[in-house]
This record gives C-alpha cells, sequence and structure tokens, in this order.
C-alpha cells in the first residue's frame, strides 16, 4: 500500500477534482467542496442523463441540517425546491411480532440523571406501576403520533426531511454551479492509471475527450468504477447478517395529510416504506430474494400501497457490504460505490455527508499522505459497522418466527459488538456510545425496547425515590410533552404554511 503514496519530494499539490457520477452523491460533494474550499480547486462532475440513479433514498436524519448549516443553504428555499416534508421519526409495524409497532424517534426521552439513564428511572416506575410507555416522555415521538409539528425555540424539536431525491439533486447542481463547478455531459469509457503508481491519471468519455485530474471521486453507485474497477478494491460482503438483496420502490399519488415520520412495515421476507412526500409518496419494499422471489415482492409492494401509481415498479438489485477502502491512491468512493446499508434507518445520505465532511478535514492539499489515507478508512469503517450492527438489530431481535425469513433472522450469529450490546442491556439496561458513533443512547433504547428486550433490572440510583418522588418525577416529564404537542399545529399545516409546493 505504501508504494502507491509517493515521496514527499515527489508529492503534488491537489488542485484538480473530478467527480464520476451525479446524483445525491455527486451533488452532494460538488457542493460541499465547491463551498469550502472552491476557490483553491477545479471541480468537474461527469454525469450523463442517460445513466438512471437509485434516487430512493428520501427518508434523511437530522444530520443532514449539519451539512446545509456548512453550505449556509436556507431550509425554507430547499424544502419547496424538494417537495420535502419534516420527520420526527420511524414507525416499526409488525418489527416485534404481527400487531405490535413502536416508533424510532429523533429526540431524547426523560431527563437523565448522571449515574444512570432515564430508562432506569422508567423501568422502576413500571415495576411500582407508575410510568406510562417509554415514549410518554419523548416529544419528538408523541408529536409524531398526534400528527403535529413546529420549529420550537432553542432548537427545542428535533427533526429531519423527507425529500425528492431528483429535485434534491438538482437544487444542489445550481447551488455547486453558482461555485464555480464545471457539468461535463458524457460518459465514461475507459479510467486510466499510471503504471507505476497505479493512481488515476484520467477519465477518457465516449467522445473521446480526456479528463485529467489530481484526485478522484468515484460517484458512480452500484457499479464503482473506479474503487472497484480500477482501483480493485475488494468487497466486504454481509449478507449474513443482512438478508435483504433486493428492493422495488414505486411512487404514488398522495392520499392524504402528510406523515410526520416514516413508514416501515414488516413483510413475510422484508419490509415496506411509506416516505409522504408534498406531492406524492414513496413507496418500496426490501426483500430477501433468498426467500421470496421478485413476483411475490411486487404483488406484495402494489397490494398494500395507497393512491394510483405514478412510475412503474423498478427492481434494485444490491449486496449489503463496505469496500475493504474507501479511499485508495488519489481515489475516494463516496456514496453507494463506497458500500450499501439497506435504508432501514435512513442512512444512506448522512454516510454520503460524512465522508464528504472527513474528506474535507483530511483534505490533501499539498499531496496525499498516506497516515490521511488510513486514518480516513480507519474511521470510515467504524462508522459503518456501528450503523451495520444497529440494523442487525432490527431483524435478530424479534419475537417473529412466523416465516423462514423471520426464523433465519433470529436463529442468525450475530457480530460480538452486538452481542455484547444486547446483552448488557438486557442484564442492566446499561448502553454505550463510542466517540463518533451515529445513534445516541436513546435510539438503541428505543429500538431495544421496541423489539422486546426488557432489561432484567435497573440502577440503584433510581431506587433513592420514592413512590411519591417517582411519579411527580416522572408525572412532570410526561405533562409537559403532552402540553407542548397540543400546543403544536397540524403537521400538514405547518408544511403548507412554512415551505408548500404550489398544487399542480
Amino acid at each position: 500500500m505504501q508504494a502507491n503514496i509517493p515521496d514527499p519530494q515527489q508529492r503534488k499539490p491537489i488542485r484538480r477534482i473530478v467527480i464520476a457520477g451525479g446524483g445525491t452523491a455527486g451533488w452532494m460533494v460538488a457542493a460541499g467542496l465547491s463551498k469550502s474550499l472552491g476557490r483553491r480547486l477545479d471541480i468537474r462532475l461527469i454525469e450523463s442523463d442517460d445513466i438512471g440513479t437509485v434516487g430512493v433514498g428520501e427518508a434523511t436524519i437530522p444530520t443532514l441540517m449539519n451539512f446545509h448549516s456548512l453550505l449556509e443553504i436556507n431550509e425554507q428555499e430547499f424544502m419547496a425546491a424538494t417537495a420535502a416534508t419534516f420527520k420526527l421519526g420511524i414507525s416499526f409495524e409488525n418489527w416485534r411480532a404481527p400487531g405490535q409497532d413502536y416508533i424510532h424517534s429523533f429526540g431524547l426521552t426523560g431527563t437523565d440523571h448522571w449515574m444512570a439513564g432515564f430508562q432506569h428511572f422508567w423501568h422502576k416506575g413500571r415495576e411500582r406501576a407508575l410510568a406510562g410507555d417509554y415514549g410518554d416522555y419523548c416529544l419528538e415521538l408523541k408529536a409524531a403520533q398526534a400528527q403535529r409539528f413546529a420549529h420550537l425555540p432553542r432548537n427545542g424539536m428535533n427533526y429531519a426531511y423527507h425529500l425528492d431525491a431528483s429535485r434534491y439533486a438538482k437544487f444542489l447542481r445550481t447551488f455547486a454551479e453558482s461555485f464555480g463547478v464545471t457539468r461535463i455531459e458524457a460518459k465514461i469509457d475507459q479510467v486510466q492509471t499510471d503504471p507505476a503508481s497505479g493512481d488515476i491519471t484520467a477519465l477518457r468519455l465516449d467522445s473521446g475527450t480526456l479528463v485529467e485530474g489530481d484526485l478522484f471521486i468515484d460517484c458512480t453507485g452500484f457499479r464503482a468504477l473506479l474503487i472497484g474497477g480500477a482501483m480493485q478494491v475488494a468487497y466486504a460482503d454481509w449478507s449474513e447478517w443482512l438478508l435483504c438483496d433486493s428492493a422495488i420502490a414505486v411512487q404514488t399519488e398522495s392520499t392524504g395529510p402528510a406523515l410526520p415520520y416514516t413508514r416501515s412495515i414488516a413483510r413475510e421476507a422484508g419490509w415496506q416504506w411509506r416516505i409522504p412526500l408534498q406531492h406524492r409518496v414513496g413507496n418500496g419494499i426490501v426483500y430477501s430474494s433468498r426467500h421470496t422471489d421478485e413476483a411475490q415482492a411486487r404483488a406484495g409492494l402494489l397490494a398494500n400501497i395507497d393512491g394510483a401509481a405514478l412510475t412503474e415498479p423498478r427492481l434494485i438489485r444490491f449486496t449489503p457490504g463496505q469496500r475493504h477502502q474507501t479511499w485508495k491512491g488519489n481515489c475516494v468512493a463516496i456514496g453507494l460505490a463506497s458500500g450499501f446499508l439497506e435504508p432501514i434507518e435512513s442512512t444512506s445520505i448522512h454516510l454520503i455527508q460524512r465522508g464528504i465532511i472527513r474528506l474535507l478535514q483530511m483534505f490533501p492539499s499539498d499531496g496525499i499522505h498516506q497516515s490521511d489515507v488510513d486514518e480516513y478508512n480507519r474511521q470510515t469503517s467504524a462508522e459503518v459497522e456501528h450503523i451495520r450492527d444497529f440494523i442487525i438489530l432490527h431483524y435478530h431481535v424479534t419475537n417473529r418466527r412466523d416465516t423462514p425469513f423471520w426464523r433465519a433472522c433470529a436463529e442468525m450469529a450475530v457480530p460480538p459488538s452486538l452481542r455484547h450490546r444486547i446483552a448488557l442491556f438486557r442484564d442492566s439496561g446499561r448502553v454505550f456510545r463510542t466517540p463518533n458513533e451515529l445513534f445516541a443512547e436513546n435510539s438503541w433504547i428505543q429500538v431495544m425496547l421496541g423489539q422486546g428486550i426488557m432489561p432484567a433490572q435497573h440502577h440503584q440510583a433510581a431506587d433513592l425515590m420514592g413512590d411519591a418522588e417517582l411519579l411527580a418525577f416522572l408525572e412532570g416529564i410526561r405533562s409537559a410533552v403532552n402540553k407542548t404537542v397540543l400546543q403544536l399545529p397540524s403537521h400538514q399545516q405547518y408544511v403548507e404554511r412554512f415551505c408548500g409546493v404550489p398544487k399542480r
């Protein structure tokens, strides 16, 4: 690996950036680099209108607001341009067992003590018949159930967005071009490399034109033309834990008010999504081809949609996993080219922006250093593995045994890192978060409780409260949440007022 990095005397400054591929990933990269370093860089993006994008990553998580803040994007303009709605969490329906639902919200639940999290006080309250559902103490969850939303003072409501991915790419294209990014309409015919170093030197287009560069960003999606093709970086296949390998997507007309949450509905061999936008609803089914076929999955999806279909159902095949390296030589893979984790927790766009921010933090202005490459890859692998474990949790911890798919999920051996988290929470109610990990303690708690794990005990700090004091503590939180929710307008009304797209 060291041979690919030139000696300091031979390193050349990085000035010419070539982004291979557009779509959400390509234009997010272009927007991030041009806004932050555009004055120092020549940035060109190559894409072809003849090559489609996956374009179904339409549910996001709150970290997207950090990216927009860095770019100084106006929220109302962005939401109007992408027909976006607000998202307070994800409703998991039938995952624990048929007929049992829960919401993984973006909010905090209750109030923690320095010795122990709120779940320990709630746990004692349940034992003493003093507490309601765990979600009763979370503002975002209760607002989602009530279909209400508003911006609150001091960022008092945690939220994300549902957005039209195709419109988002167009919005970011306009943004990036305003900062000097050049778009080249073409297909890539060949990736040329240096025989000595193995680095990419140029991309040959279908027109015969050579586009040379110093740093190449692979946003070519599942094809991974640069990182997988030219750089020959192998792929770690995680199908042993993540059984789903296919998806079918279809768009439908809206039939009612937009919900402020994503719906994830467990099916016989996978799950179905519903993502409400202002002008339509995004639908799809994620499934295991080992446990059902395309025709059955398609029929099951179309039998469970509301509203007329606006598009033909589109099949997407994928292998869950991650490249062994997402940065090799002078090539960085971002988006689907770097790996894929199914959209159950809406992490695809988050991983794109994390790749961009990490690249900006380690940008090789004076030439590529192997130490930066190694650290980039180490951080990326750790982050994706944490998300992988969180996704596996949803499938593995379940009471469902009604189909071969769910039995396989429940019986499979999970990674040791996840096995430890489950055992820790089951035994003691404790959770932990490693540095830079995406999902906070409350996310793990909501999903583990929702999937059916009840801790065997609680921290003794909760025993310092008598029944009267504990009841007053719990009721104070619950009543404050309910009072705030009742003051919120409906989500549909708020969206129409804040960023409504004119009806056609």
